[in-house]
C-alpha cells in the first residue's frame, strides 16, 4: 500500500458498551433509521481493543484505516513504518503504541458512575503502562435536554466506609447526593484525572481524548436494563482493592470549573483570520495534548508530531502530495508525523480539533 505523504481517513468504528446511545452517531453515518443501542461510541484511530466481559469472542475497538480507498487495520498500518507514522522519538519512547485513544461518545442515558486508575496505580498494581486520564470536548446535546451536564469529583465527599456501603448495596440516590451537576456547553473542554469519580449526563455528544486503555471501576452496576457481570465492575479485582483508586477529596463546583475546565491559549496565527489554540498541554497533563485550529481561507500547515484530527465545525478541503480530501463536519483523519506539509482551505471557516500523543521523554 502506498501511504507516503497522505492522510489516513477513518470511518465509524462502533463499540459495544454497557450503557445506551448512538442515535446521533447513526445520523452522522446516514443510517435510514437511527436509533439508540448498546453501540454508543465510535473509537477513532484506535489501536486499543475494548474489554467487554461476556463478549471476549468479539474483537472490537481496533480501527480500520483508509488510504486511497484501500482498507487496512490501523495498528497493522503503523507496523509497516512506525517511524513515519508516529515519529522517530515517539517510537524510541513508546514503540508502536500511539499512546492515545480518541472517541465519539453519544449518550442517551446518564453514564455509570465510575473512575479510572492513574498511570502510577496501573503500573504498580495492574501491569499496565497506562491508566486512564481523559478529557471531554463538548460538541452538542439533544434537543430534549434543557441543560446538559457532567458529574465530576465529589462535591460531598463520603468516607471510605460509607462509600463502600453505597457500592455494596447500590444506594444510587446516596451516590448521586455526593455530586452536583456541572453545566456544560458546546466548545467546553474538561480534564478528568485518574482517580476522579465522574459520569457524563444524558443526551450529550462529546469527543473523549484519553490514555489508551479500557480500565474502569464502575461502581453503579445497572444501566439501561443491563446488569454488569461481577468481573466488569472492578477490573477483575475486588471492591476493597478498587476503593484505593478513588480521589476522595471534596471539590466545589467552582473548584471544578477553575481547575479542570480548560482555557484556550493562542499558539500561533496562520494568517489574519486563522489561528491555532492549545486546550490541553503539559501544564495540565503529560498523558496527551489537545489543540484546535480555526481556519478561514488557505493555510499551509505542518506539525512535528502525528495527530488525530476531527472537523468539529464547518468543512474544508485538505491537499497533500497531490491528493485532495473533502472533509465535512464530524469527519476524522490521521496526520502522520512524517507528512511534510498539508494545505487546508475553507471559504466559510472550519474548526479542527487536534489530538496529540504525550511528548516523548516526559513519561
Amino acid at each position: 500500500m502506498d501511504y507516503q505523504q497522505q492522510l489516513v481517513i477513518f470511518k465509524q468504528n462502533r463499540v459495544w458498551r454497557t450503557y445506551t446511545g448512538g442515535k446521533v452517531l447513526d445520523e452522522m453515518n446516514g443510517e435510514a433509521q437511527p436509533k439508540d443501542s448498546h453501540f454508543p461510541e465510535d473509537w477513532i484511530g484506535s489501536t486499543t481493543q475494548a474489554k467487554n466481559i461476556g463478549r471476549e469472542e468479539v474483537c472490537e475497538g481496533l480501527s480500520d484505516a483508509f488510504i486511497n480507498g484501500k482498507k487496512t487495520k490501523f495498528d497493522q498500518l503503523i507496523k509497516q513504518d512506525p517511524e513515519y507514522f508516529l515519529g522517530k522519538k515517539h517510537v524510541a519512547a513508546f514503540d508502536n503504541n500511539p499512546m492515545l485513544l480518541v472517541k465519539y461518545l453519544d449518550s442517551s442515558v446518564r453514564l455509570h458512575f465510575q473512575a479510572h486508575p492513574t498511570a502510577e496505580f496501573a503500573q504498580k498494581h495492574l501491569n499496565s503502562r497506562c491508566g486512564k486520564a481523559e478529557a471531554y470536548y463538548v460538541l452538542e446535546s439533544r434537543d430534549s435536554i434543557e441543560q446538559p451536564y457532567i458529574y465530576l469529583g465529589f462535591q460531598q465527599s463520603p468516607s471510605r466506609h460509607d462509600f463502600k456501603d453505597m457500592i455494596e448495596n447500590q444506594h444510587i440516590d446516596k451516590m448521586e447526593a455526593c455530586f452536583e451537576k456541572i453545566n456544560i456547553s458546546p466548545g467546553d473542554c474538561f480534564y478528568i484525572p485518574g482517580g476522579m469519580p465522574h459520569a457524563i449526563g444524558e443526551g450529550v455528544l462529546i469527543i473523549e481524548i484519553m490514555e489508551p486503555s479500557d480500565l474502569a471501576v464502575r461502581f453503579e452496576f445497572e444501566k439501561s436494563g443491563y446488569v454488569m457481570p461481577v468481573d466488569a465492575r472492578f477490573m477483575k479485582k475486588d471492591l476493597d482493592f478498587c476503593l484505593d483508586v478513588f480521589d476522595y477529596n471534596q471539590y466545589s463546583v467552582e473548584d471544578i470549573i477553575n481547575q479542570y475546565r480548560q482555557t484556550a491559549n493562542l499558539v500561533c496565527k496562520y494568517n489574519e483570520s486563522s489561528y491555532k489554540e492549545s486546550l490541553i498541554d503539559s501544564a495540565t497533563t503529560l498523558s496527551f495534548r489537545v489543540a484546535k485550529s480555526s481556519i478561514t481561507g488557505k493555510v499551509d500547515k505542518s506539525e512535528e508530531d502525528f495527530y488525530i484530527g476531527i472537523v468539529t465545525k464547518g468543512d474544508c478541503v485538505i491537499t497533500c502530495n497531490g491528493e485532495t480530501y473533502h472533509l465535512k463536519q464530524y469527519e476524522r483523519f490521521f496526520c502522520p508525523a512524517g507528512l511534510n506539509l498539508l494545505t487546508i482551505e475553507s471559504t466559510t471557516g472550519v474548526e479542527i480539533l487536534e489530538c496529540y500523543p504525550p511528548i516523548a521523554g516526559t513519561l
